[in-house]
């Protein structure tokens, strides 16, 4: 029964953990919606494009190597929320 208690409890908090984590990224889009639609206008080049598609490239090539527990963890790193913000250091 304890046991089944805590299974409870963890799955409630990995629920809990998630739905914070997703209502963060909506908040986050939302944000950064304007900033995203002023840099895509500035793209003369298309330099936003092709390094959105080469990001995609090779994240589908480490897919296998990111879906390890450990490295799963490494992932975001302590400035996740920053990483919008990489694409545009590209316009300056």
């Amino acid at each position: 029964m304890a046991m089944l208690v805590s299974h409870i409890a963890t799955t409630f908090a990995e629920d809990a953990a998630a739905l914070v984590t997703g209502f963060g990224r909506v908040l986050l889009h939302l944000a950064m919606a304007p900033i995203e639609r002023i840099a895509n206008a500035c793209d003369v080049a298309g330099v936003l494009s092709e390094r959105r598609a080469a990001l995609r490239m090779w994240r589908t090539s480490h897919a296998i190597r990111l879906s390890t527990p450990r490295s799963a963890r490494r992932r975001g790193g302590l400035f996740r929320c920053l990483t919008p913000f990489r694409f545009l250091s590209d316009l300056t």
